[in-house]
């Protein structure tokens, strides 16, 4: 049973108390005598409906109203006036109150409103729970423990909640695109809706403006008797993934622009307008603004597609996520082969995490897959991985100072000699520290640690 918390924001006390005792056995009611140890009590137990006074000391229930409505757009407010001021309940409606009342309150009129407040908020909580349970039984994995990729996840939850706002999401290949595609169609209002996968580099240029808008029958040799639906209205009312989207051609990208623009298309060989009503998410790895500047991808779909560009870390700039990942991956394709592995020597905890992955997380996923196959048990191995020893340099490849009687201080050489490397790297990535990182072969943690040693 779905229970309700409920804030009554007065400075009479006698109403506080009157309010609390009548209502006190259904919700659980918190009182405030002003809005601003209200809106303070917010952050920590946020109320599902708020019975708010207009006429408070300090800040007055019209700008509390503005500050709630503004913050916590999902909480309900019944404004309560001490007589029908029509022109400050105009005001209070205006900006999103539910409803008002009016004092002397009447209990039983003063329930009726927030049972039908609160009935708002069943059905939207309803619908959430129902949300919740299909996305536990459909929503992707995610392994995840940077904070880099949080951030990434909890920019989506937000963005994810339009329909049908176009989304971009950008990274290097093996980092993941499809899995943040789906991620953002699950967590949509379109998440009962088709989740439908195109990879414009896989269907030859000739046929994929056949395959995203359809054809009717005859529209060209081969094609089907009857027609055939495209992916774009098989992806009615869902999302439609459009991975590699660089690759699509120029005579595709335009119908593309047409239909994000309008939301309309015709079908190859066709002359009926139709309309379908889909969310489009793209991918790609490559730099769509070098293709635009080439002629090879339109400026004009670009920004239709980009209202909202997600861009997903490289593995090596969350070096957080590499060892939970590569336990996930050891205990999934245990499971899958009858495998009995259970950990990773510290060898090979040591190779992952300073091994530079240039495929991310499909080349992780990879060396793991292969390193359960041909490994032996318990305890996944280096050389299993496949990652070779760390191979070091003969002394008359580098140009050391002479060592003379004089001797000399090699602490000091090393210092002076990390100091300036990681200078110089810090220089060239423009003060970014995991492409600083990268440039010296460090994971980013051993790379902090050094800085901050020579700092």
């Amino acid at each position: 049973m779905i229970q309700y918390t409920v804030y009554i924001i007065d400075d009479d006390e006698i109403i506080r108390s009157g309010i609390r005792l009548a209502l006190e056995s259904d919700y659980r009611m918190h009182s405030f005598a002003t809005a601003e140890s209200a809106l303070d009590a917010i952050p920590s137990d946020p109320p599902d409906l708020i019975l708010l006074d207009i006429g408070l000391p300090g800040m007055d229930g019209i700008k509390a109203l503005h500050h709630i409505r503004e913050d916590y757009p999902d909480i309900l407010v019944i404004m309560i006036t001490a007589y029908e001021d029509i022109q400050t309940v105009i005001s209070a409606m205006k900006l999103g109150a539910y409803d008002y009342v009016v004092k002397p309150l009447v209990m039983d009129g003063l329930e009726i409103t927030i049972r039908n407040a609160l009935g708002t908020i069943r059905l939207r909580k309803e619908v959430q729970d129902l949300q919740d349970k299909y996305l536990s039984e459909n929503i992707p994995c995610f392994v995840a423990e940077s904070n880099e990729i949080h951030n990434v996840l909890n920019f989506i939850g937000m963005v994810a909640k339009s329909p049908d706002t176009p989304i971009l999401v950008l990274g290097e290949t093996g980092t993941g695109k499809e899995l943040i595609a789906s991620a953002i169609h699950h967590r949509s209002p379109n998440y009962k809706g088709p989740f439908i996968t195109v990879n414009c580099a896989a269907i030859p240029k000739n046929l994929i403006e056949s395959e995203l808008f359809g054809y009717e029958k005859g529209a060209f040799s081969g094609a089907s008797t009857s027609g055939k639906k495209g992916l774009i209205e098989a992806a009615a009312g869902g999302t439609l993934f459009l991975d590699e989207v660089g690759d699509l051609s120029v005579e595709a990208q335009a119908k593309l622009l047409r239909f994000l623009e309008e939301g309309e298309f015709y079908r190859v060989g066709g002359t009926t307008k139709l309309q379908v009503r889909t969310r489009v998410v793209s991918a790609t790895n490559k730099d769509l603004n070098t293709l635009i500047e080439n002629g090879l991808f339109r400026q004009d779909l670009y920004f239709r597609l980009a209202v909202i560009v997600v861009t997903i870390p490289s593995l090596n700039d969350r070096p957080d996520d590499i060892l939970p990942l590569a336990h996930h991956f050891l205990l999934h394709f245990s499971d899958k082969f009858g495998r009995a592995f259970t950990t990773f020597s510290d060898e090979a905890v040591e190779a992952l995490t300073t091994y530079h992955w240039t495929g991310n997380i499909r080349e992780l996923k990879n060396m793991i897959e292969r390193a359960v196959l041909t490994g032996k048990e318990p305890s996944i191995e280096r050389h299993a991985l496949g990652i070779p020893e760390t191979h070091t340099v003969a002394p008359g490849d580098i140009p050391f100072p002479p060592l003379t009687d004089a001797g000399v201080d090699i602490t000091s050489m090393e210092n002076a000699m990390e100091t300036y490397y990681i200078s110089e790297a810090l220089r060239i990535s423009k003060g970014n520290e995991s492409k600083a990182a990268k440039l010296l072969n460090l994971n980013h943690h051993t790379f902090r640690y050094r800085k901050k040693k020579h700092t």
